[in-house]
């Protein structure tokens, strides 16, 4: 079975974590986790950030860090994790899908500015699949309107925007550490700002509200969401080779583009590069151009022994949304688009040139059949 990922683990990772190990920095608390909080920091031009246990979590305690009231709109692409949708209703706020640019599949300001309303807060700005939002345009239409920006990160590591590092856009920016990021951790996530009084609140909200000025008395229910030292260690050593990581999925994905460069009347995909932002393929995706056969040709794909995943499905559908929210989103095309033909095939180091020929030869050979 050719896997659409494998964590890339290699004998540096393995001596941290056992440094670790013996030196029984296991904990939550323990100097290997200031360390590689110092590290984020530094690397996505951020004053601080705080590890944690999950990019989801993170996600909540981003919102958590602000006050929402029901009234406040929050503007999200509907083309992305439910994660996303799942903290901004546990925020008590009203989510307010918006689409997605067709060739990048990210969110535009234009996108943004289509959904806009004088109830609206705050945008949670999200980077998708390789590329990334209009993260600059975005931030200053926030700023000059007076919104709160929350990045989320999470398939961005490494990326830059208008020159500047994703991560770095926005009062606050998530990030997740699951295995199948460019930075892994198993699972872990980090928040990361500029705001001191963020920076300690988000403190205290991972780590049950303890203060060093009375430890066991608590004003809030807060939560445990430490990351462990391990995590930590490994995260630090996974951050040291992220260049090395990038460099290698652009060349997996320009080999993918040169495959699959006259068969665009079957497929469309993600450009290599777009306004001097380069494609780093977190995921390869493929959009299948012909209607409602992506489940089928995913099938197929596994019956040759390579495994696919579809392409998130649009928030604004998703069941679990309630009636009250559903009922006053207009038609997304694109994100609709997106998720009914989208699937993204095996992409990494587990993945050589050859398994990319046999990939995309099946996958044409299925679409032709299909």
């Amino acid at each position: 079975m050719i896997r659409v990922f494998e964590p890339k683990i290699d004998t540096d990772d393995i001596k941290e974590v056992s440094k670790t190990l013996f030196e029984t920095n296991i904990s939550g608390t323990s100097p290997v986790v200031r360390e590689f909080e110092t590290k984020l920091a530094k690397k996505f031009d951020r004053k601080y950030a705080v590890a944690l246990s999950n990019g989801s979590v993170a996600l909540d305690v981003a919102f958590n860090l602000h006050e929402f009231r029901k009234s406040d709109e929050v503007i999200i692409p509907s083309f992305t994790i439910i994660s996303c949708l799942s903290a901004v209703i546990r925020s008590g706020a009203k989510p307010v899908f918006c689409d997605v640019d067709p060739l990048t599949w990210n969110m535009t300001l234009e996108n943004v500015e289509a959904v806009v309303t004088k109830k609206t807060k705050a945008v949670l700005m999200v980077h998708t699949y390789g590329l990334t939002a209009e993260a600059k345009r975005i931030q200053n239409f926030c700023k000059k309107n007076n919104l709160i920006l929350i990045e989320d990160a999470a398939e961005a590591h490494g990326q830059n925007e208008s020159g500047l590092k994703c991560g770095s856009f926005g009062k606050v920016s998530t990030m997740s550490f699951y295995a199948n990021k460019h930075i892994t951790t198993g699972e872990g996530g980090a928040i990361l700002t500029n705001s001191k009084e963020k920076y300690n609140l988000a403190n205290q909200i991972i780590n049950l509200d303890f203060t060093n000025k009375s430890r066991f008395k608590h004003k809030n229910f807060y939560w445990n969401y430490r990351l462990g030292g391990m995590q930590a260690s490994l995260g630090i050593s996974q951050l040291n080779k992220l260049e090395k990581t990038i460099k290698n999925k652009i060349t997996q994905g320009a080999y993918y583009n040169v495959l699959l460069e006259d068969h665009k009347d079957k497929i469309s995909l993600q450009p290599m590069m777009k306004d001097m932002t380069k494609n780093h393929f977190w995921v390869f995706g493929v959009l299948l151009n012909k209607q409602n056969k992506r489940d089928k040709v995913m099938e197929k794909l596994l019956d040759k022994k390579i495994e696919t995943r579809p392409f998130f499905w649009p928030l604004h559908l998703q069941p679990a949304l309630g009636d009250m929210y559903k009922s006053k989103v207009k038609k997304l095309k694109t994100s609709e688009n997106l998720g009914k033909n989208g699937l993204y095939i095996p992409i990494g180091t587990h993945v050589s040139k050859q398994d990319q020929e046999f990939i995309i030869d099946s996958l044409l050979s299925i679409i032709e059949s299909s």
